[in-house]
């Protein structure tokens, strides 16, 4: 892959720049980055902020511009997320819909599908979420157990998801339920987007590690969705979930460049803080620490690049977007703890008892969730084993 980038890929950044400049939220790019804690407010700053995205046109960056995206290039968009990792810029709320649900529709939706949920995605108007996990079903998605039955021209939906993203926020849910029972495992599900705010959807919320409601427990009782719902092809869900997660997982980008950011920022604890008198980085254990991440992160990033030219060459996203997702997950989670130990005592503290200004302790315990979120560390290793490396499959016992 060729690192230099064109005259208006440079004016694509710069412009982008300009933009933040003028519209992250006061105070953040001095280094601020205050987020309420309160649940509500939470949720009104990250709405406003999505929205300013879209008004500003810094949303859906390569989408097409005929269903509202900016139409930019896949490179353009790498640079986006190079600079919204640079200003550790304010999360995506509507997250699932734009990583995620919006690059399958426009890859494999109907027209109907395109025309009438992208635009919405992108402008934050409808939220959605994404129905795959099962309580039973652990990380082997195969194994759901959510029913959809044909009667008349409805499908009756019924059934259990669990650590379903945002979905106390959702408007729709992108789901996998089982409609076929005869074959193997991996046939007879299919793929409906289903209207949350209807009869026979009840979502409870879940505590997350800390200590927010990042995730929730779906019931499905009755609930109905209709042909013209259904993504892909009755009984063939398995290759649009496929679709689904090689986005998810393309969209580690801001993850990949986000770990460049916390190298800069260990560098400079370690030369703030103290020990004995002396600054951390003079301790050797230390230095070596620093530089044993210096060199994985480095290898993180030239793998990415190398799969993102992969995913350019083939016009769609494949299975080395596994290898980003299993190494960013893994590094972040080690930096995050590093810094954490750091902190010696102070490490105990959290969120406004913090002395320090870096929110390391809520950083350190969302990695902890994205090892498993999007498809655990171990299911990104089988991924890699089997479809990139070509290996037998995993011993079922």
């Amino acid at each position: 892959m060729d690192f230099s980038y064109t005259v208006e890929e440079e004016a694509f950044r710069t412009e982008l720049r300009s933009w933040l400049e003028e519209n992250l939220p006061d105070g953040w790019l001095e280094g601020e980055f205050k987020i309420p804690n309160d649940e509500s407010s939470r949720i009104a700053f990250l709405r406003e902020w999505q929205s300013k995205l879209f008004e500003g046109g810094w949303s859906g960056i390569s989408w097409p511009a005929e269903y509202g995206g900016k139409g930019a290039t896949l490179l353009e968009e790498v640079i986006y997320e190079q600079e919204m990792a640079r200003v550790k810029a304010p999360p995506i709320i509507n997250l699932v819909g734009l990583a995620m649900v919006g690059p399958t529709l426009l890859q494999m939706g109907t027209e109907y599908q395109k025309q009438r949920y992208v635009n919405k995605i992108l402008s934050n108007k409808e939220i959605w979420c994404q129905g795959y996990s099962e309580p039973n079903a652990g990380s082997d998605l195969a194994a759901l157990q959510t029913r959809a039955v044909k009667k008349g021209d409805k499908w009756i939906i019924n059934g259990q998801k669990v650590w379903t993203s945002f979905a106390q926020y959702s408007d729709y849910c992108f789901l996998l339920a089982r409609t076929d029972t005869s074959d193997k495992k991996h046939y007879g599900i299919t793929a409906f987007i289903v209207n949350m705010h209807q009869k026979g959807v009840e979502v409870k919320p879940i505590r997350s590690i800390n200590d927010r409601p990042a995730f929730n427990e779906l019931f499905f009782n009755d609930a109905v969705a209709y042909d013209i719902d259904i993504v892909g092809e009755v009984n063939n869900g398995w290759s649009v979930s496929l679709a689904l997660l090689s986005h998810e997982r393309v969209g580690v980008a801001r993850k990949v460049f986000r770990i460049q950011k916390v190298m800069d920022e260990l560098i400079e604890i370690s030369k703030k803080e103290k020990e004995d008198g002396y600054p951390l980085i003079s301790n050797p254990i230390v230095r070596n620490k620093l530089i044993n991440f210096k060199i994985r992160a480095k290898a993180v990033l030239l793998t990415y690049y190398r799969n993102l030219t992969e995913t350019i060459r083939a016009g769609k996203p494949g299975p080395t977007g596994s290898v980003d997702k299993l190494l960013s997950s893994e590094l972040l989670k080690e930096m995050y703890g590093f810094a954490l130990s750091m902190q010696g005592p102070l490490s105990t503290l959290w969120l406004e008892d913090i002395a320090m200004k870096q929110d390391w302790q809520d950083d350190y315990l969302q990695s902890l969730g994205s090892r498993i979120a999007g498809g655990s560390s171990e299911i990104q290793k089988n991924v890699i084993a089997e479809r990139i490396l070509g290996l037998p499959k995993d011993i079922k016992y």
